[in-house]
Order: structure tokens, then sequence, then C-alpha cells
């Protein structure tokens, strides 16, 4: 299963591909759709919207996993990153891909076992999980590679469920 996890803002989406086979995570691809503070706030959606729709292609991903938005004091900040996710949301639409949306604890319990760990924490977790030889930058990357982390754990756990429910073997 190739996974696509998204970290989404409107200067800076972060993204992170990764392959889940048979428990085992690896790298596929990672990086940023930037856009222009000079453009437009439209002509930034759209720049967004085709960058993804390339990665969309490129990346042949089965599923996508993007952070839910953690709102701030920035109400401005927030409302951007609410326009980027419509705007990633529309394309996931569009490919018929299925979402999975983690807040950022959820991501945090999922890559390093702990809720409220530091973002120095989740890099470093995301570096070994993947056998990196250094932590993932920029930041937006290497959050959104924790996002794929997250889905992929969530997406085992589940498995491993619904295959010892169909096999009766949870103890009621």
């Amino acid at each position: 299963m190739i996974v696509l996890g998204l970290d989404p803002g409107l200067a800076t989406t972060g993204y992170g591909l990764i392959k889940e086979e048979k428990g085992k995570i690896e790298l596929v691809d990672y990086g940023c759709i930037k856009t222009k503070a000079e453009d437009s706030h439209v002509a930034r959606l759209l720049s967004l919207y085709e960058g993804f729709e390339a990665l969309l292609q490129e990346g042949k991903p089965d599923a996508v996993a993007l952070e839910k938005l953690f709102f701030n004091q920035n109400t401005k900040t927030a409302l951007q990153v609410g326009e980027a996710r419509g705007v990633i949301m529309l394309g996931i639409a569009k490919k018929k891909k299925p979402l999975f949306e983690y807040t950022p604890l959820q991501v945090k319990q999922a890559v390093t076992g702990y809720g409220r760990a530091s973002k120095q924490q989740i890099q470093r977790m995301v570096k070994n999980i993947l056998n990196l030889p250094r932590v993932p930058t920029p930041d937006d990357a290497a959050d959104a590679l924790a996002v794929a982390i997250c889905q992929c754990h969530f997406h085992n756990f589940e498995t491993t469920l619904e295959t010892a429910l169909e096999r009766d073997t949870l103890i009621r």
C-alpha cells in the first residue's frame, strides 16, 4: 500500500509518500509544494491544487492521510490552512482516493507512543522508522511523513482487528 501523508498550508504543504508492505514501511519520496508569496491568494490556491494533482498523478497513492486543522490563536493562518485543506480535499475527491484524517495528537501517539512528544522526538522517530541517514527536512515534509506513518499504523491495526473478528479470536 502506498500512502501519501500531507501537512497542509497555503505557503508550504509538506508531503510524504511511503510504501507499506507486510508491516515494513519504506520511503518513496518527500518534499513540499510551495506557492509564491507575491501571487494573489487565488493564484496560490490554484498553484497548490496543480502541484497536488501532479503529486497524485506521479505518486499513485492508494490512500491519502491529512493532518486535521489544529486551531491556534492566529485566525488568519487557520483560515488559510483551511482553504489549503479544501483544495487538497477537492483533489482527493476528484481522484476518488480514500482520505484519512488525524489530529496532531493521534500522529504523535502513532509515531512516538506519546501524544505530547516534541517536534524533535517525532522527527527522530520518522528518521528511525524509515531508516533514513538523517532527519528529513524541511519540517513540513517531516510532519507529512509522520502523518503517512500514522496512517500505516492505523491501517495495520484495523486489518489485524478485522482478521481477528473474522476468525472470532477476540475474547468477548
